[in-house]
């Protein structure tokens, strides 16, 4: 138990209320929390506002002055900050006052800068025309655009179909790097990519929020996270984005970049090249080149002031360049009778 009290913020789940609490321990904490919210302390827990943590009485004496407590009952479960935010993508198909409201209030009490700069990310798309999908249902979307484009999910699917088509064209550049005697097979190699491609419309689902879960990187609404940098995690709350909300956020969606996060231009290309030139009798996977090339497995949507050369050193997988040679079997002498 503490000699001086520890003070909190204390809000309960589905309470708008905040308290002040001060308190020895985490017990006391608690306690007087029940009161104040007039919950019963049985099967109660305290847990940081931040990140979802449970406190401890081991824990509590690390907790530093004015940190914001959930009060949460039996059954009951905090995510952390990102549990608002949710509520908020959630709500996004209906948008309403209570909504812009609820954010803005959020914004006021909130001083971590990267919950700053989402909250305001959210309050500046929330009042726009989201869930419009046509041109006839939001004229302003498409100002600038070609007639053809008569959806926003179509236009951000060639979108995304050009970025990829882009990585095809730069491969296709190569042969000439490979030399006459291997040319051959490097263009086998590229007419198979060619040929997947075609077959998932060059992964222009990524940006389809119509698409299927897993064939998107965007939330059913059409948001999209930085997923960088690729050495921490700290970026991953720190810029969001809905293109399908208004022109300005469409035009600024087009300077985020689809990063490799093996590059492309250093590592992956330069690695399949010498894999042809020196694959003696083995089979170059292009199925994993494919993969690192043009799919998410190797690709991340990246805000333009996350985007790093420098942190970018990883290799390929030596273990899968080639694919593993079958096993011939041995043949067992004959006995002789």
């Amino acid at each position: 138990m503490l000699q001086k009290p520890k003070s909190v913020k204390l809000r309960a789940l589905r309470s708008p209320r905040k308290f002040g609490v001060a308190g020895r321990s985490c017990q006391e904490v608690l306690r007087k929390g029940c009161l104040r919210f007039q919950l019963p302390e049985r099967g109660s827990r305290l847990c940081l506002y931040e990140d979802g943590t449970e406190l401890t009485e081991d824990y509590f004496p690390s907790v530093p002055d004015n940190a914001e407590l959930v009060l949460l009952t039996s059954g009951q479960a905090w995510q952390g900050y990102v549990s608002d935010i949710g509520r908020f993508l959630s709500a996004f198909h209906k948008p309403h006052a209570g909504l812009v409201q609820a954010a803005q209030q959020l914004l006021c009490d909130e001083q971590a800068p990267q919950r700053q700069r989402l909250l305001a990310d959210l309050l500046h798309n929330v009042s726009q025309n989201i869930v419009a999908e046509t041109r006839a249902e939001d004229p302003p979307w498409f100002e600038g655009l070609e007639s053809r484009f008569q959806n926003k999910s179509g236009y951000l699917r060639y979108s995304c179909e050009s970025r990829i088509r882009s990585y095809l064209r730069e491969v296709s550049s190569y042969p000439s790097l490979v030399g006459a005697e291997a040319q051959e097979e490097f263009l086998r190699v590229l007419g198979s990519m060619c040929q997947k491609l075609r077959s998932v419309q060059y992964n222009g689902s990524y940006f389809d929020r119509g698409a299927k879960g897993g064939g998107r990187l965007c939330t059913p609404e059409g948001w999209f996270s930085c997923q960088g940098p690729f050495d921490m995690d700290s970026c991953l709350s720190r810029h969001s984005i809905n293109p399908y909300s208004n022109r300005e956020s469409r035009i600024l969606f087009s300077t985020w970049n689809l990063d490799h996060i093996i590059e492309k231009k250093r590592t992956v290309i330069p690695t399949l090249v010498e894999a042809i030139k020196e694959q003696d009798g083995r089979e170059v996977d292009w199925e994993y080149f494919y993969g690192l090339l043009f799919t998410s497995e190797n690709l991340k949507l990246v805000h333009i002031v996350c985007h790093k050369k420098t942190i970018h050193k990883l290799n390929c997988d030596p273990n899968r360049i080639y694919k593993p040679q079958p096993r011939l079997k041995r043949k067992r002498p004959v006995r002789k009778r």
